[in-house]
C-alpha cells in the first residue's frame, strides 16, 4: 500500500534558512554535479572496446571476459543499500567526494598487471558508482525540488556523455599514449580527480554551514532538511515495479555495452566500424536521457512513456536478430533512444514517486540494489549462452522476452502515485 504524505512522520528543522542558501552558489553546485556525473559511466564504457585485448592479454574465456563488465554492475547492487546510512552519518557532500576519489583509485587498480587486480578494481569501481547512483537523486531532489525531473534529465544526460566520450576515445587514447589498454583505461582516473577538486567546495561550505548552525542553536548537530522516511518500502508493489523496470532495462543496456561490438563483428562487420556503431548508439542515448525525463516531469502518469521505451528496446533487438550488419546503424539509433530514455525515466521515477530527499535516497537504495543485481546477470549470462550455443540468436531472443518484462513493470511504475 502506498504511504501518503499525511501518513508520513515528519522531522523538521528549526533553522530558518533553506538548504541551498547555506551551500555553494548554484552554478558551482551544478558544475560539481555534472563533473561527478561524467565519471559515473565513463570508466565502464571505456572498457568495452578493450575487452578483446584484455581477454588476449590474460588468456580469459568469453565468460571470464564478461565478468569485467558484470562485476562492477554486481557490486553496484551490493553497495546501493549502504548509501542512505552513509549519507545520514557523514552528509551527502562528503560521501560524494569520497566515492569519486575511490572511483579514481579503482580505475588505477584495474590496470595493474594482474588478473586479481583487474577484478578487484572492478569491485571498487562498482561500489563507488553505487554510492553515487544512490546519492545523486536525493541530492537533486533536495537542491532542485521544483525541477527535479528536469535536473535528473540533465545529470543522466551528462552520465551518457561521459560514456560516449569514453567509448569513442578509448582506442585513440591507446594509440596516443602508446601504453596499451592499461594506459588508455588508467587515464580516466584523471577525470575523477578533476571532479573531486570541483566538488570540494561543496564539502567545505556544507561543513561551515553545519558548524555555524550548531553554534547558533547551541547544538552539536541539527537536521538540515525535512525527513520523511518511507514505511515498509520493501513491501511496496510500486517500489518493486520501479526496481524491476530499472533492473531489467539495465540488464539489456549492460549486455549490449559488453557485447554489441562483438555481436556485429561476429556477423562479419569490421571491428573498427562495429566500435563506431557502438559509440554512435551511446551518443544517441544522450538525446533519450535528456528528453524523456523532461516529458515525464510534465505528465501525471508515465505509463505510456515507460511502455514506449520497452517497445523501442524490443524493435532494436529484433533488428540485431534479423539483420545485424545491414540494420546495425538503424538498431543503434533505436536502441540509443530506448536505453537512454529508460535510464532517464528510471531515475526520474525515484524523484517523482517520493516526497522528500530522504525518501528518494531510500527508494534509490532499494531500486538500484535490486536493479543492478538483476543487471549483473546480463553480460556474463550472455557470454555463457553464446559460448554454449555458438551464436547470438538465443541471447537476442531472450532479450526480446525481457523487453516484455520491462513493459509490464513500467506500466505499474508509471502510475501517478507516491510512496
Amino acid at each position: 500500500m502506498a504511504v501518503t504524505r499525511a501518513q508520513q512522520p515528519v522531522v523538521t528543522t528549526s533553522l530558518p534558512l533553506p538548504v541551498r542558501s547555506r551551500l555553494a552558489h548554484p552554478a558551482l553546485l551544478l558544475t560539481g554535479i555534472l563533473l561527478v556525473a561524467l565519471n559515473m559511466r565513463a570508466c565502464l564504457a571505456a572498457v568495452s572496446p578493450m575487452v578483446g585485448e584484455i581477454q588476449r592479454s590474460f588468456g580469459l574465456s568469453a565468460t571470464a571476459s564478461g565478468l569485467i563488465t558484470t562485476v562492477p554492475v554486481l557490486f553496484q547492487g551490493v553497495g546501493a543499500p549502504l548509501t542512505p546510512r552513509l549519507t545520514r552519518r557523514f552528509g551527502t557532500e562528503r560521501v560524494v567526494l569520497g566515492a569519486v576519489l575511490v572511483l579514481g583509485a579503482g580505475v588505477l587498480l584495474r590496470v595493474l598487471p594482474s588478473v586479481a587486480a583487474l577484478y578487484a578494481g572492478c569491485v571498487v569501481i562498482g561500489v563507488a558508482i553505487a554510492v553515487l547512483n544512490v546519492s545523486m537523486p536525493g541530492l537533486v531532489k533536495r537542491e532542485f525540488p521544483d525541477r527535479a525531473a528536469a535536473m535528473t534529465g540533465v545529470y543522466s544526460t551528462t552520465m551518457l556523455v561521459g560514456a560516449t566520450m569514453a567509448a569513442g576515445l578509448s582506442v585513440p587514447l591507446e594509440h596516443a599514449l602508446g601504453g596499451g589498454w592499461e594506459a588508455s583505461l588508467g587515464a580516466w582516473s584523471l577525470l575523477a580527480l578533476v571532479a573531486a577538486v570541483a566538488w570540494l567546495p561543496q564539502v567545505l561550505r556544507a561543513r561551515a554551514a553545519r558548524d555555524g548552525a550548531g553554534a547558533a542553536s547551541g547544538a552539536t548537530a541539527a537536521p538540515v532538511a525535512p525527513v520523511r522516511p518511507i514505511q515498509g518500502i520493501w513491501r511496496s508493489p510500486l517500489a518493486w515495479q520501479i526496481s524491476l523496470f530499472m533492473g531489467v532495462s539495465s540488464l539489456l543496456v549492460y549486455t549490449l555495452v559488453a557485447w554489441m561490438p562483438t555481436i556485429l563483428a561476429d556477423h562479419g562487420m569490421d571491428r573498427g566500424e562495429a566500435g563506431l556503431v557502438f559509440a554512435f548508439s551511446n551518443l544517441v542515448q544522450v538525446a533519450g536521457a535528456f528528453l524523456v525525463p523532461l516529458f515525464a516531469g510534465r505528465m501525471t502518469s508515465q505509463r505510456a512513456l515507460a511502455v514506449s521505451m520497452a517497445l523501442l528496446n524490443a524493435v532494436g533487438i529484433a533488428v540485431l536478430l534479423i539483420a545485424p550488419v545491414p540494420g546495425a546503424w538503424a538498431a543503434a539509433v533505436i536502441l540509443g533512444v530506448a536505453q537512454g530514455g529508460s535510464l532517464g525515466l528510471g531515475l526520474a521515477f525515484i524523484v517523482l514517486r517520493t516526497d522528500s530527499a530522504a525518501g528518494a535516497a531510500q527508494l534509490g537504495g532499494m531500486s538500484q540494489a535490486v536493479g543492478y543485481l538483476v543487471a549483473a546477470a546480463g553480460p556474463v549470462g550472455a557470454g555463457a549462452l553464446r559460448q554454449a550455443t555458438g551464436g547470438w540468436t538465443t541471447v537476442l531472443v531472450l532479450m526480446l522476452v525481457l523487453a516484455g518484462v520491462v513493459a509490464v513493470a513500467g506500466w505499474g511504475a508509471g502510475r501517478a502515485r507516491t510512496l
